[in-house]
């Protein structure tokens, strides 16, 4: 169901996207929204206009210390004002020799603004179901729920020229949530923590295709493994409007006990 899902988005005739700046839209989210790696920006995925429809396709993975991350997915984009996402994560475990899947849904709106030509930052209010379609380690951990809901409100400014003649980028965005790693062990739990977290990410273009930027994740600690917050440096390479490319480095700390997990991370996104 989740690759016909996913075919529907990339294969239709009607996706005929041309109607903003190169890179303005980000890549793409390992949970499938557009933005950066690790946290969603305002901006909505995909070349889209007023007056057009876009379509993106997706695969991202990271390798960590203990795990490998796999994340691939869609994203259809309305007309600039609405983004539609889908991913399917594979979260491996190698001393355990097993894998925990999880499917996210995701919708996005632009509430307002021009990520470049706006006096403000542009603001957009995003929604993530994840639902866990291996649940015996979530349910072991003490997890509450094995689906669960993320709310996200984020505000993305470009400013042209900003830092020797650089173009600047930021985002900040307010995340609601009780996923335990983003989900994949599950949703809330005996160490009840803060449902609202912070995310930022900040970039210098050093080229009209080229960025090079920061990002940072507020992550709760409902079950009491010390779940750190995720931190990476990206490169993101953005060629033309049908192909960015983007290489990290991250830290996301102790995972599930296992400390120091640390490693590369590469996505890639085809834009239709």
């Amino acid at each position: 169901m989740f690759r016909l899902i996913v075919l529907v988005f990339v294969s239709t005739s009607l996706f005929a996207a041309d109607g903003k700046l190169l890179a303005t839209p980000g890549v793409s989210q390992v949970e499938g929204s557009g933005g950066g790696g690790l946290v969603p920006w305002a901006q909505l995925a995909g070349y889209a206009s007023q007056d057009e429809i876009a379509a993106n396709a997706f695969c991202s993975q990271a390798q960590l210390s203990d795990f490998r991350l796999r994340s691939c997915g869609a994203q259809l984009n309305l007309y600039d004002r609405v983004e539609l996402s889908v991913a399917q994560q594979n979260f491996r475990i190698n001393a355990l020799d097993t894998s925990i899947d999880q499917n996210i849904v995701g919708i996005k709106t632009r509430l307002y603004g021009d990520l470049v030509y706006s006096k403000w930052p542009m603001l957009s209010l995003g929604m993530q179901y994840k639902h866990l379609k291996d649940t015996a380690i979530a349910d072991s951990l003490g997890a509450k729920d094995t689906s669960g809901v993320d709310w996200y409100l984020a505000a993305s400014k470009l400013h042209l020229g900003a830092i020797a003649g650089y173009n600047l980028f930021w985002n900040v965005t307010a995340r609601r949530t009780e996923a335990n790693e983003m989900g994949i062990l599950g949703f809330g739990g005996p160490n009840q923590d803060s449902r609202l977290q912070w995310e930022a990410s900040t970039a210098i273009f050093f080229s009209r295709e080229l960025a090079l930027g920061i990002e940072y994740r507020q992550k709760p600690d409902n079950l009491g493994l010390k779940e750190d917050n995720w931190s990476d440096f990206f490169v993101a390479w953005l060629p033309n409007k049908s192909l960015s490319i983007t290489a990290a480095w991250l830290d996301l700390g102790t995972i599930a006990g296992a400390k120091d997990q640390k490693g590369p991370y590469f996505s890639m996104t085809g834009y239709f």
